[in-house]
């Protein structure tokens, strides 16, 4: 499962980047790609003199459009999933578990 629903039966996906900083050359395909802006061309130079991208915030839906248009295969996608169930305590009383996939 790569999210779940929320609400009244909205899909959310979460998904995590890494991009690696010394095979990217900042061409910038990622961040026209990216329908979230979550990637950002960084102000720091690799080891080869190029201005690599970089993850911006936690917005990321994992569509991995980003690692599909990488010409340089720099980046990796991943994608993460939380549900939460209820289960009775010893007193009765609803408690809430986080559970990871």
């Amino acid at each position: 499962m790569l999210g779940g629903l929320r609400g009244k039966g909205e899909y959310v996906m979460a998904g995590k980047i890494i991009i690696d900083t010394e095979r990217c050359k900042g061409c910038g395909l990622c961040v026209t790609v990216c329908p979230k802006g979550c990637i950002i061309i960084s102000n720091r130079s690799n080891k080869s003199g190029y201005f690599p991208a970089q993850a911006a915030d936690s917005d990321c839906t994992g569509c991995a459009m980003c690692a599909i248009i990488c010409p340089d295969v720099a980046i990796e996608v991943f994608c993460v999933s939380k549900t939460t169930s209820a289960k009775s305590n010893k007193k009765g009383k609803p408690k809430v578990i986080e559970e990871k996939a």
